[in-house]
């Protein structure tokens, strides 16, 4: 099943290895903090153990978000320009 999994880590490093296990499961990056990919049920039982381990007693919310084809269907995206450029010439 299409699964979205998002994310809130302050910790940089926990954050990091968060998104590492995403990308070992298959999950493609949407955003900075959010996941997309296909899981089964197995996986997103053995994932979000995994991610549970990683985060330990630091501060985090994680959402792993089931989504049905018909739900998906009917998303809608705004996309422009490059955050990634933005984000480098903040400071101008």
């Amino acid at each position: 099943m299409r699964c979205l999994l998002l994310y809130d880590i302050p910790h940089d490093r926990t954050r990091t290895k968060v998104a590492d296990a995403c990308l070992d499961y298959g999950l493609a990056r949407l955003q900075w903090s959010a996941f997309v990919g296909e899981l089964s049920m197995t996986h997103q039982r053995e994932l979000l153990l995994r991610v549970r381990t990683i985060i330990g007693r630091r501060a985090a919310k994680v959402l792993l978000l089931p989504v049905n084809e018909t739900t998906w269907q009917h998303q809608h995206t705004i996309e422009q320009g490059d955050p990634d450029a933005e984000r480098d010439n903040s400071s101008d």
